[in-house]
């Protein structure tokens, strides 16, 4: 019997060893916010901080590592983790400008298994995470 192709039977089927967590913010938002000294502090790493402070457009930069740590979080959720801290996830770029996820204390060990993708324009910033909940 022919059954007519679904539109999210792909999606369905996608292998469940993989989490995915994504998350868009406006940039004018975030560059309000980040005028104040006790946001930066609470949200972002210090060198989060001293790398988007060079940036002529740091408002840019602070919203897509801001939208890539609740990616992070996003992804991480299956996990049952509580009270996961902006602070414990932080974003930085590898010599090439590949974006990677440095995670810190009980978070650690699943550093290695999340792959981010960031991308932002003036108005807008968007990030998605990838987690292999197995390694």
């Amino acid at each position: 019997m022919f059954r007519p192709r679904r539109k999210f039977d792909r999606i369905r089927k996608m292998d469940p060893s993989f989490s995915i967590g994504t998350d868009i913010v406006e940039v004018s938002r975030v560059k309000k916010l980040t005028r104040n000294k006790r946001f930066l502090e609470r949200i972002f790493t210090p060198s989060e901080i001293a790398y988007c402070r060079t940036k002529k457009n740091s408002a840019q930069h602070f919203a897509v590592r801001f939208a890539a740590k609740e990616a992070v979080w996003k992804a991480l959720s299956d996990l049952g983790l509580a009270g996961i801290g902006h602070r414990e996830v932080g974003v930085h770029r590898t010599p090439s400008g590949k974006p990677v996820v440095s995670l810190s204390g009980r978070l650690k060990p699943f550093e290695k298994r999340i792959t981010l993708s960031l991308s932002h324009t003036s108005r807008t910033a968007v990030a998605v995470a990838l987690f292999r909940k197995k390694s």
